[in-house]
């Protein structure tokens, strides 16, 4: 590969006694003399590279006859409405539709595809008034995190001029029963805030329908903590008003306070806690409470609305040793709660005390979204998914447990022709971690077919079995796809999490290596034919594994991710993060970060393995500057010429963009690079 001249500076500073090199630190500002030239360069190189791999016209045929299918979501009913998402096989995006009653005439409500000539602006949520009257929803650049809030009259379309709130990144609207107004959270957009500092800015107000937001009255103040973040929640009466406090993703503090005296002092719900809390639902004089205070995993409570606290509180379904509560919803008069038993979910009903009622049947082994519907309305609706069946929406009658399928979306493939594995292996302190593996029936167990594996292993997130249409075209050419459970996940609760996170953060890296072993030792796969795929939190988990193993795999793709953490917490939203990674300005913490740092692993004259960077240029989440000085850092360093890739999507943030086009295009590129680089034909 001949790659573009890349500067390299004489970049030094010492951090708690330790030299810490930085040679592409220019690279971090992206209007800095020669970085978007740079950029242009390593862009066009990527594509040009990527688009003489053989093979690209069959995937994307393939692949448009996957992602071009009519789609939905499930129905969501307020009041005698319900709105609804679809898209039609011929769509960039999905629609908005809404109806009055089950068998009403559906109408378009919002269309994103109309939006933009380009397809640039992107509709981030809805939040419908508890009659359905009224909507307000969320638009945003690119698919950046950076939104703005709307409101609509749903009956007319017609949206109003004066309620717009810029700022509105992260936040729903909790609106009054009367649809007088909604609760919300800001987050400031004055160009004169660090970025860093801004989530700490952020104020939870009250907007009056018809009144300049600016003039909104504030109801929690701002933190000035940016690893502090603030959200709100209504009753469904409008009588309590609820407040979180959330310390990155293992803890947050819980108030409470009457929205008739809006004076009054916030009471706390549960506070001062290592832990987590969540109010479900407000019912007939009762808090329902879900916590992993003194349960890692989870147990639901109910409390008098006088007295919504966790001590006031009773269990009524104690915490399972050996499956966690992943959800918990009220629907119908019934608590519909969703578990995780081994990396996949079941669902189960309970009565209002919380004695268990029935089993809801699902199709097989895979993944529910939880129950979506109202307290007094019989009917629920989730949605079901696994490695080898397209979503599927089934309708629920919370009385009597039955379900019938409700929609699906139809997909050409044939999961006959596939195995789905669940197996286990050991990591390198012993450890058991779980892994799910998809391939064709009957593959020879030689170490010559080419695996992908794919990880996230943080922020307590879980990697259940899901459809993905991308995977379909290496599947069928014979790949195999691998999904590790690792530590920092939430697949085993909280006590899993916490083994992946701060100075444990090394035990996800150990569990992703140890998936790679197994498929190895097992003779699943082999080094040179075994592929690793990682976005975000992920990108910085295959760029550890690279970089500590860069014998162990034959290719990498990383996505939007993080990649210097010993400044990761100084661009971005990456101060949110110091509760999850640690942060550099402490010295043990910087001791633990610098050694895994996959920027600073960089090791000169070491062979890595072929790597796709994908970076977007409207990420405000993660910011762009990991990939760039990352690949900068690669290219200089790798000896024999392996392709080292920089590709950048235009008008497209954290989650890539929003376009059926543009995933396909993606999909085109990350699989055409991995069949090449792990020799798999098409």
């Amino acid at each position: 590969m001949s790659y573009p001249e890349t500067r390299r500076d004489d970049v030094v500073e010492t951090l708690h006694g330790v030299e810490v090199a930085d040679p592409y630190r220019w690279l971090e500002d992206v209007e800095g003399e020669g970085v978007r030239p740079w950029m242009d360069a390593q862009d066009k190189l990527a594509r040009a590279h990527l688009s003489k791999l053989p093979g690209r016209d069959a995937l994307r045929a393939r692949l448009t006859e996957l992602f071009k299918v009519e789609a939905m979501g499930a129905p969501v009913r307020k009041g005698e409405r319900f709105f609804l998402y679809r898209r039609a096989a011929d769509q960039e995006k999905y629609v908005v539709y809404w109806k009055d009653g089950e068998g009403g005439e559906e109408k378009i409500l919002i269309d994103p595809n109309a939006l933009s000539e380009d397809g640039s602006v992107s509709l981030g949520g809805i939040y419908p008034t508890e009659d359905g009257k009224l909507v307000a929803y969320r638009l945003s650049e690119n698919n950046a995190d950076e939104s703005t809030m709307y409101v609509m009259d749903v009956a007319s379309g017609e949206t109003s001029p004066v309620d717009v709130i810029p700022g509105a990144n992260y936040t729903s609207a909790s609106w009054l029963p009367d649809n007088s107004g909604f609760y919300y959270t800001v987050l400031p957009t004055d160009p004169d805030i660090p970025e860093d500092q801004r989530p700490g800015e952020s104020t939870v107000r009250f907007h009056a329908l018809g009144t300049p937001p600016a003039d909104d009255p504030v109801v929690a103040p701002a933190t000035k903590d940016p690893q502090v973040f603030q959200g709100v929640g209504l009753s469904r009466d409008g009588a309590t008003l609820f407040l979180y406090k959330s310390y990155g993703w293992n803890k947050n503090d819980v108030f409470s306070r009457p929205t008739a005296l809006a004076d009054a002092p916030w009471a706390p719900v549960a506070e001062g806690l290592d832990a987590k809390t969540y109010v479900v639902e407000v019912h007939e004089g009762f808090v329902y409470l879900m916590t992993n205070h003194e349960a890692p995993n989870w147990k639901l409570l109910r409390a008098p609305v006088a007295t919504p606290t966790l001590a006031a509180a009773q269990v009524i379904v104690p915490e399972r040793a050996d499956a966690v509560l992943d959800d918990a919803s009220l629907v119908g008069g019934k608590l519909a709660l969703t578990y995780m038993e081994r990396a996949r979910n079941v669902m189960k009903l309970h009565t209002l005390d919380g004695s268990f009622e029935r089993d809801v049947a699902l199709p097989s082994i895979g993944s529910v979204s939880g129950m979506i519907g109202q307290p007094d309305h019989a009917k629920g609706y989730f949605t079901f998914t696994s490695f080898t069946t397209p979503r599927q929406i089934y309708e629920a009658d919370m009385a009597t447990g039955e379900t019938r399928l409700w929609a699906q979306v139809d997909v050409p493939v044939d999961p006959d022709a596939f195995q789905v594995e669940q197996v286990e292996y050991a990591s390198k302190d012993g450890t058991t971690v779980t892994m799910f593996l998809v391939h064709k029936k009957g593959i020879e167990l030689d170490g010559s077919t080419p695996f992908l594996l794919y990880g996230y292993g943080g922020f307590n997130v879980s990697l259940t079995p899901s459809f993905s249409s991308s995977i379909y075209p290496w599947l069928e050419a014979g790949g195999g796809y691998a999904v590790a459970n690792l530590r920092g996940g939430g697949e085993y609760g909280e006590a899993w999490h916490r083994d992946g996170m701060l100075d444990k953060k090394q035990n996800v890296f150990d569990d992703f290596i140890g998936a790679a072993e197994y498929l190895v030792a097992k003779k699943y796969t082999s080094p040179d034919k075994l592929g690793i795929r990682g976005g975000s939190n992920g990108g910085l988990l295959v760029g550890a594994a690279m970089t500590q193993r860069p014998d162990l795999f034959g290719a990498v793709v990383c996505a939007v991710p993080l990649l210097d953490m010993v400044r990761y917490h100084l661009s971005g939203r990456g101060r949110t993060w110091v509760s999850e990674y640690g942060s550099a300005e402490d010295a043990d913490q910087f001791s633990t970060l610098h050694a895994y740092s996959p920027y600073h692993r960089i090791t000169t004259g070491t062979d890595y393995p072929p790597t796709l960077f994908q970076s977007a240029d409207s990420d405000d989440r993660v910011d762009p500057l990991h990939a760039r000085k990352m690949a900068a850092a690669l290219q200089a360093a790798d000896p024999d010429g392996e392709p080292i890739l920089l590709r950048i999507e235009e008008n497209a943030g954290h989650g890539g963009g929003d376009m059926v086009s543009k995933a396909i295009d993606s999909s085109v590129d990350t699989y055409s690079f991995l069949m090449a680089s792990l020799g798999l034909s098409n």
